[in-house]
């Protein structure tokens, strides 16, 4: 997609990213945060279902299946998302290279996103010591989300 212009960036996020800093989790399909060539219809991913349909991958509910994988392709959707994919790192996932969000972008995705399974990806990307209280607090501030990661940090750090 990238080669044909259907996407002009791409990183791999989520529960697949976080598995890359931490123990496995449990997951029904792979997230990929893309970015999408401007000028589009309102049908943001309508380039991608034609791409992967015309590659012989059908869709599933939301998801494209990918091999043995339901993917979902989400538009990268605010300066958050954004930085996360331009900063994002190369990495393998079962010996296939992929952009990965780095570890402190997915916790601020989470923190943003505010679900219980968002608080427990902070907690465990903490756990596994791939960021920092500091750094988290740091990147919560430049980015807006300070009230945030205090409330984060008061109820499940204080």
């Amino acid at each position: 997609m990238l080669r044909a212009g259907v996407i002009l960036d791409y990183a791999v996020f989520g529960a697949i990213a976080q598995m890359r800093y931490t123990e496995a989790v449990a997951t029904l399909d792979a997230d990929i945060l893309v970015a999408i060539p401007p000028g589009g219809n309102l049908d943001l991913l309508r380039p991608i279902l034609d791409y992967c349909a015309a590659h012989g991958y059908t869709s599933e509910g939301e998801a494209i299946r990918v091999g043995d994988w339901p993917v979902q392709f989400i538009p990268a959707f605010n300066a958050i998302t954004e930085e996360a994919m331009r900063e994002a790192q190369t990495g393998e996932i079962d010996g296939v290279p992929l952009r990965v969000l780095r570890a402190d972008h997915l916790a601020l995705i989470a923190l943003s996103t505010a679900r219980p399974k968002d608080f427990a990806r902070i907690l465990s990307l903490l756990e596994a010591k791939v960021i920092t209280v500091e750094e988290l607090a740091k990147l919560s501030a430049r980015h807006g989300l300070a009230a945030e990661w205090q409330r984060f940090h008061r109820r499940f750090l204080g």
